[in-house]
């Protein structure tokens, strides 16, 4: 199944590839704004042994991981303890929507002001927008944990914290590292918005900066091709641990379904 999933996804990509391939070359896009598929694609192959741009991806990908670490180990805690303090989550609840749909791109000017340095800054900004994902899994892992399992921990005398421990950390694992892969994309995404809007030494989005004050829009889409496939491997490397430490998460759902 998951073989024939990937075998769709290339068969749609190669198919998009090709129609805007075909397009450039019959003259239905003009190739001056929009190149050819497989000079972008080139240019991507190009960008793989490019010093500079490789500077610039390890930039955004040590921002990223940063970012995702930080965001991750304030997330989980807070998470566990919302989940398992149900009064402390209503009173908190109403804060916690409230902060979660801002943008982080627009806390830049403030970030900026606060944060010592341009580092530090897309750190924080990566850092808020990622930890929402997290938390917010954190909890709803908490809040799915088997009823029964529980009182039945504590029908033989285990205390809160050792239920905490031996039944409901378990049982939100999954939830957890599913809050972490779709933080993941989040954050990358934030990462090198925040590049673009504010610069930098370095960064994917830097690079996409100096690529377009050059005009060379082939190379803005190479590296946008390259920010794209990091998010893809980074996912997919996710989702297989995922399934290889929780395979008993996803029998349980698919009986449940």
């Amino acid at each position: 199944m998951i073989v024939s999933k990937v075998v769709r996804g290339a068969v749609g990509v190669a198919v998009l590839l090709v129609v805007a391939e075909i397009a450039g070359r019959t003259g239905l896009m003009d190739t001056q704004i929009m190149p050819l598929a497989s000079t972008v694609l080139a240019g991507a192959a190009g960008l793989a042994v490019d010093s500079e741009f490789l500077h610039d991806a390890s930039a955004t990908v040590e921002v990223w991981a940063e970012g995702l670490l930080v965001a991750t180990l304030l997330a989980v805690p807070a998470g566990v303890l919302l989940g398992s303090l149900p009064k402390v989550e209503i009173g908190l609840r109403p804060l916690i929507e409230f902060l979660r749909p801002i943008p982080s791109i627009a806390l830049i000017p403030l970030v900026t002001l606060i944060a010592a340095g341009d580092g530090a800054m897309k750190v924080t900004i990566v850092v808020y927008a990622a930890c929402w994902p997290v938390l917010v899994n954190t909890m709803y892992g908490l809040h799915d944990v088997d009823p029964v399992a529980r009182d039945t921990m504590r029908a033989f005398g285990f205390g809160r914290l050792a239920v905490l421990l031996r039944v409901a950390l378990p049982s939100a694992a999954p939830f957890v590292l599913t809050g972490v892969r779709l933080a993941a994309s989040v954050a990358l995404v934030v990462a090198i918005s925040a590049e673009l809007l504010s610069g930098g030494a370095g960064g994917i989005g830097v690079y996409i900066i100096k690529a377009g004050s050059g005009y060379r829009i082939d190379l803005m889409l190479a590296a946008t091709v390259w920010a794209g496939l990091i998010g893809l491997v980074v996912n997919a490397l996710l989702v297989r641990a995922e399934r290889g430490l929780f395979r008993w998460h996803a029998a349980r759902a698919g009986v449940a379904q």
